[in-house]
């Protein structure tokens, strides 16, 4: 009897095994990347429901080379919410730059002690090891275009950074940003991988090379 049951549950062929069998390794290396590429722009992929949307290669190459040059030599670089431009920092090879990810997706915690657990609605819950006023910049990217996520990340920046500050968010909170952060916005406009539904911009509060292109 049970040779007979057996003989009905469908069976799938070699080739279809091994095709699902692929597919199932690629999605487990996209949630966990290793390996020499871990720190590739997308290699995670991206999850709406948490409003992320990454930037394009060349406007994480273009960001990431502007915190460098901002930081300066053996500075320090703090990146709220902005994955792909750790991702991008990192994949340059900057050991000469402290660079750290403060992020609300737990699947960036493979980027080990750099990731720091962080949630805009308690903008200043930290470890102990991440002091008042330590970054020589802050990148930030708020995941929400509302006053309120914007008010509560300016805390959080305004707590990390020793001055400079790179805002990445819509036109439309323009004037919020510069009440909350003094920030202007600059001539250059990001990209993502995606089209967004609302004008993205950087803003900033120092002399920077984005505010010197088109």
């Amino acid at each position: 009897m049970s040779d007979l049951e057996d003989d009905d549950v469908p069976q799938l062929s070699s080739h279809a095994l091994a095709a699902l069998q692929e597919f199932y390794a690629e999605k487990k290396q996209c949630a966990y990347p290793g390996g020499d590429d871990k720190y590739n722009v997308g290699r995670i992929e991206e999850n709406w429901q948490l409003s992320q949307f990454w930037y394009s290669q060349e406007t994480a190459l273009r960001l990431a080379k502007e915190v460098t040059a901002a930081a300066g030599e053996g500075g320090r670089v703090a990146c709220v919410s902005t994955p792909s431009v750790y991702q991008k920092l990192r994949e340059l090879h900057r050991e000469d730059l402290a660079v750290y990810l403060f992020e609300y997706d737990r699947r960036f915690s493979i980027y080990g002690e750099e990731f720091i657990f962080y949630d805009y609605n308690n903008p200043l819950d930290f470890p102990v090891n991440i002091a008042h006023h330590s970054f020589d910049i802050v990148i930030a990217d708020p995941p929400y275009l509302s006053e309120e996520c914007l008010r509560k990340t300016s805390e959080t920046i305004k707590y990390l950074t020793q001055g400079k500050i790179l805002l990445c968010t819509g036109a439309v909170m323009e004037e919020e940003a510069t009440k909350l952060l003094g920030v202007k916005m600059c001539k250059f406009i990001p990209k993502h991988t995606r089209t967004l539904a609302n004008e993205f911009r950087c803003y900033v509060n120092y002399d920077s090379q984005l505010d010197h292109a088109v």
